[in-house]
């Protein structure tokens, strides 16, 4: 299982929201590309990153500091928040991105992420937001009656590389991830599932690796408070 550690940009800092709330945010670095290096050195294979100004935007933000994360570091990353449109999709994966995470267009415009998953092999994420099992779009601000599980079916045959499922109230809540319903996600569908949401412990990274099914999980505030201590638990899921 691969460990995603997030860095979710807000006005060009690496911040963190609790439940999606932009006025409950926390700066933890004004220099994003340079968390992300620690993160690279301290041995992650993989970054996750969010424009979350991009999200209620819908057009990129925070381009800035993603292409200096882009520059800095040599791991792939993925990325979230306003990308809406096939322009915007070609234009981040030209400058590096090794992948794109489609979230409110999955709702408003699937065709738009079956084109993209098309014309980009394993470059196309599908970003599942979810409060109460209803997907929420626009950086979670708007609710929709699309329950999860029809809407990764939906994709089932679109060639998307995985599905990145959140759980809305346990994002950024050091409470721990809705393993069950990830787990019946990644069960039901045969699109690699990422978890994210609450992630905040060895155990949870544990829990969430013995299910069997789920091929990812992202950890952000965890992380930076020292909760999750990235060597350790990198180490324990190579084993």
């Amino acid at each position: 299982m691969i460990l995603y550690p997030a860095i979710d940009l807000k006005d060009g800092n690496a911040v963190r929201l609790v439940h999606g709330d932009m006025d409950r945010s926390t700066v933890f670095s004004d220099d994003p590309a340079a968390q992300a290096l620690e993160f690279v050195k301290a041995g992650c294979t993989w970054l996750h990153l969010v424009d979350l100004n991009g999200a209620f935007a819908g057009t990129p933000v925070n381009a800035a500091p993603v292409e200096a994360i882009l520059k800095a570091c040599k791991v792939p990353a993925q990325l979230g928040g306003g990308i809406r449109d096939m322009a915007t999709i070609e234009r981040w994966l030209d400058k590096g991105l090794a992948r794109v995470i489609l979230g409110t267009v999955a709702v408003e415009n699937p065709d738009l992420v079956r084109e993209a998953a098309r014309a980009f092999p394993g470059k196309v994420a599908v970003g599942i937001d979810a409060r109460n099992g209803k997907v929420a779009t626009k950086g979670w601000a708007t609710e929709t009656d699309v329950m999860v599980t029809d809407l990764a079916k939906s994709f089932e045959d679109a060639g998307v590389s995985a599905i990145i499922y959140t759980d809305i109230l346990r994002d950024g809540a050091m409470g721990g991830p809705n393993i069950d319903a990830t787990a019946a996600l990644a069960r039901a569908v045969d699109i690699p599932v990422i978890a994210s949401g609450g992630v905040s412990s060895l155990d949870d990274l544990t829990a969430l690796k013995a299910t069997g099914v789920i091929s990812g999980a992202i950890s952000g505030r965890a992380l930076y408070d020292g909760a999750i201590d990235l060597q350790a638990a990198l180490t324990s899921l190579q084993s």
